[in-house]
């Protein structure tokens, strides 16, 4: 079996590499495997962990796409690819071990190696990393969607948010400013079929349980019905309970915020999607700041329109003082 080796090729000018950009869409892997391995049990592992159901989406869809090159197929046209995991397996390795690294063949890229003495080894390698590796390729997607927020920035979203809570997410072009109060903005990118949604409001905080999912849809619930009508009298948005919410807690580049994922719907009416809120201090600590993406498809996979909506909510940066 051919081993495959990591190693950057490109053009050299003036010192630096100059790779070409990534190729394939957005939430696509290239998964180098033996057919062997991939038809066996090595290969179902990585399926049901890389390719499982993306939480909190009304239909199934699979979290990334997956696709198998061989070891010996790994040509120049796959090395390009956006996201990549080699599976390197060679009796010959005096250990097993896990390589991460970016940039390898093309830019903006995540390249994840795992070596491997046999496919049993690398089953278990794989099964003690698989967080660390939906993490490192979550955040290889969220970084490049963040990278063209930041290229294509609508700036004066940013500076509308920014005199409201001290910070901002960076809006991409498309977004627009809906509505804005002195505690709410809603900003959106509403296209013929599709809404990408994003709400930006905050509330007091209180002396203790500011972050329980109760308390986060209580407030969501309340702020939303004071401030997105559905179309007919009666209506509004609010949290579906048919699949209760969750809350985890979240550190992501020196801010520490609640991530809550649960689905909306419009009270009276038959409208609903998916949506994804991050719930924090604000700089005094005295109120609660909530920074929510949602999505509204209903002709569409939504897996993609999420991802991008929630990589700019985790775009959220402070103000510079």
């Amino acid at each position: 079996m051919a081993a495959v080796l990591l190693g950057a090729v490109g053009c050299k000018t003036g010192g630096k590499t100059l790779l070409p950009n990534v190729s394939g869409r957005a939430g696509e892997v290239i998964v180098v495997m033996d057919k062997e391995d991939w038809d066996g049990d090595l290969g179902s592992q990585v399926r049901d962990v890389l390719a499982g159901d993306c939480p909190y989406l009304a239909q199934k869809e699979p979290l990334y796409n997956l696709a198998n090159v061989s070891p010996t197929g790994f040509a120049d046209l796959f090395k390009i690819h956006r996201n990549i995991v080699i599976f390197n397996i060679d009796k010959n390795l005096s250990e097993p071990g896990m390589l991460y690294r970016s940039d390898v063949w093309a830019r903006p890229q995540c390249v994840i190696q795992l070596s491997a003495r046999d496919a049993a080894e690398a089953r278990a390698l794989f099964g003690e990393n698989q967080e660390r590796i939906l993490g490192t390729i979550e955040q290889a997607e969220r970084d490049r969607v963040i990278a063209n927020s930041k290229l294509y920035e609508e700036r004066s979203l940013a500076e509308a948010v920014r005199a409201m809570v001290g910070g901002s997410p960076h809006f991409p072009s498309g977004y627009k400013l809906k509505k804005k109060t002195d505690d709410f903005i809603w900003i959106a990118d509403e296209k013929q079929y599709s809404t990408q949604g994003v709400f930006i409001y905050r509330y007091p905080a209180s002396e203790n349980e500011n972050f329980t999912v109760d308390n986060i849809i209580a407030h969501r619930n309340q702020t939303l019905k004071d401030n997105v009508p559905g179309m007919f009298a009666g209506t509004y948005m609010t949290t579906a309970d048919y699949i209760k919410p969750t809350v985890e807690f979240i550190r992501f580049r020196g801010r520490q915020f609640a991530q809550t994922r649960g689905f909306w719907e419009v009270h009276n009416d038959f409208m609903g999607g998916p949506f994804v809120s991050h719930s924090f201090y604000g700089p005094d600590a005295k109120e609660i700041i909530v920074v929510e993406a949602w999505v509204y498809a209903p002709r569409f996979d939504k897996r993609q329109y999420l991802r991008q909506v929630e990589s700019v909510i985790y775009s959220f940066e402070w103000a510079q003082n």
